[in-house]
């Protein structure tokens, strides 16, 4: 796992800057596990995972969790990112980020106007991330397919791309819950959302280079963590020793779901008890998982499951 540190002086290149960061972009829907995946790689030797970074801009550089450690890191971070003050807010993800900004006509204006920018910031963000943390590469679980395509356009970082993709009944039902501290959907808008978000991802993801792509079912990863990560960090040129999973530190990830509240987790083999299923989202989703089924190059083999739960520490 990379802890935050200065880069040592003799880091950079012949050209006299810093190695071009390695970025793992988590793309997919909300609810898909994007958060514990991330968890996971942070805890790879040589990779750092920094959250949900479309929030940076729309918190002004603060982070979700306001401990000391997190404080600390966030803010040297933003002092070495350069124009942002400017962009400071949820216009990005309004007009650029988000899926339904394709439908906003009157903004398009505006995506024009603050792409440039927002591309130049972005690119100063993640090689910011990457000198602090002192990091071969650098996880951004932001889950968005249009600010995935932003970011292949990045001149300065390499984009390796993860599709990550659940079970669209444990998402339906994830968005379903009111009992847990998180914006719930209904059935049918969470499956609008799925198609939208399915059709966006498919269509960036077949669009970037294969040798820097992967897609990832969620329930592989669960089943065999240690291959899905393996592949994944492999796919950045990175071959750390497998994790420890039985007490992952979740480290100063930005932004992210509730996990990255709880210092340690781990991921225990636990019997996978069914969740409801919904005959509309079963006719719903068909078409689309079988488009999604056939992407390629995919990560992970069914196996023995596990489940992500606080170790208490």
């Amino acid at each position: 796992m990379a802890e935050p540190i200065a880069p040592p002086s003799g880091s950079s290149n012949g050209a006299g800057r810093t190695p071009r960061p390695k970025v793992i972009y988590v793309m997919g829907a909300g609810r898909s596990g994007s958060t514990i995946l991330g968890v996971t790689l942070g805890n790879c030797d040589g990779v750092f995972f920094a959250g949900e970074l479309d929030a940076w801009l729309a918190r002004s550089g603060e982070p979700q969790v306001q401990d000391a450690d997190r404080l600390r890191f966030w803010e040297t971070v933003r002092n070495r990112v350069t124009g942002a003050a400017e962009l400071y807010g949820n216009r990005a993800q309004r007009t650029i980020e988000r899926s339904l900004s394709l439908f906003r006509v009157r903004l398009w204006r505006e995506r024009r106007s603050l792409s440039g920018p927002y591309r130049r910031v972005s690119e100063s963000l993640y090689e910011a991330v990457a000198a602090v943390s002192g990091a071969a590469a650098v996880v951004d679980s932001s889950h968005y397919p249009l600010r995935a395509r932003e970011m292949q356009r990045l001149t300065g970082v390499d984009l390796y791309l993860i599709y990550l993709v659940r079970d669209p009944q444990s998402v339906v039902a994830s968005f379903n819950r009111k009992d847990v501290a998180q914006y719930s959907k209904s059935t049918l808008t969470t499956n609008v959302y799925l198609w939208l978000t399915a059709l966006l991802s498919v269509m960036v993801f077949l669009s970037h280079p294969r040798e820097r792509r992967l897609f990832v079912r969620y329930e592989d990863f669960i089943a065999d963590p240690q291959a899905v990560v393996g592949a994944i960090v492999g796919l950045a040129g990175l071959h750390p020793p497998a994790p420890d999973l039985s007490a992952m530190r979740t480290g100063l990830a930005f932004q992210g779901n509730r996990v990255i509240r709880t210092p340690v987790i781990a991921l225990e083999r636990e019997p996978v008890r069914p969740g409801p299923r919904s005959r509309v989202t079963a006719a719903l989703q068909r078409p689309c998982s079988a488009v999604i089924e056939r992407l390629t190059p995919a990560a992970g083999e069914p196996g023995r499951r596990s489940h992500a739960h606080a170790a208490g520490r």
